[in-house]
């Protein structure tokens, strides 16, 4: 089967020849970091333009028009948060408690000139003004922890209807029935175009319904 290429990315989500040569940059960084790193695993990097970056950008479309401030737990490598930062999703703060990952994402954001910052510490040590005065409006989040862990996490960054946009992979379902259990949610659960049998949770109105378990 025929390898998705950088080529086959710019003609799936449209981007500018510009803004794919970011994305190629960070790509060439990523393959040299990742060897002493160990950013994502070895197997995924032949794939790495479907499985990581079309991954990542297929977010942005299903963020609100004129969201502004983003939040993305447990960055890692950059995914999706950088990606949709060089995409121009709007200024996205990147959580990575590696300091060593986090160095690798500051070098990217040098490379590329994404508007991004990146926090090096857990998000439990974050201050709300250090991420955005007004909140984000936009929280996402990749294979770092079940959605209703991210809720509690990053409910004190929200902005008024912060939208959440968390890939889940095959288990959507029930991440949501779990979430629903502690928060009441106007949700959907989107189809994944990187794997039709995964899902994407989009929330929206978060409202608390009992406190969430400790």
């Amino acid at each position: 089967m025929k390898q998705f290429s950088s080529e086959d990315f710019q003609a799936a989500t449209g981007v500018s020849r510009e803004t794919l040569d970011r994305l190629r940059t960070y790509a060439v960084l990523l393959q040299k970091r990742n060897r002493t790193l160990n950013l994502v695993s070895a197997s995924t990097i032949p794939d790495l333009w479907h499985r990581h970056f079309f991954d990542s950008a297929q977010l942005a479309p299903l963020a609100p028009v004129g969201a502004r401030a983003w939040l993305d737990i447990g960055s890692g490598a950059g995914f999706p948060g950088l990606v949709l930062a060089i995409l121009g999703a709007g200024e996205v703060h990147l959580v990575e408690r590696s300091g060593k990952k986090a160095a690798f994402l500051r070098e990217v954001v040098e490379a590329t000139g994404a508007t991004a910052v990146v926090h090096a510490l857990p998000l439990e040590e974050l201050t709300r003004l250090e991420l955005a005065p007004d909140g984000a409006d936009v929280v996402t989040a990749r294979a770092v922890a079940p959605p209703l862990r991210i809720l509690e996490l990053a409910r004190p960054f929200e902005a008024a209807n912060a939208t959440y946009l968390l890939p889940v992979g095959r288990n959507a379902e029930s991440a949501l029935t779990d979430a629903r259990e502690y928060w009441k949610l106007t949700a959907e659960i989107l189809s994944s175009r990187t794997d039709q049998e995964s899902g994407i949770l989009r929330f929206r109105k978060i409202l608390p319904d009992r406190p969430p378990r400790a």
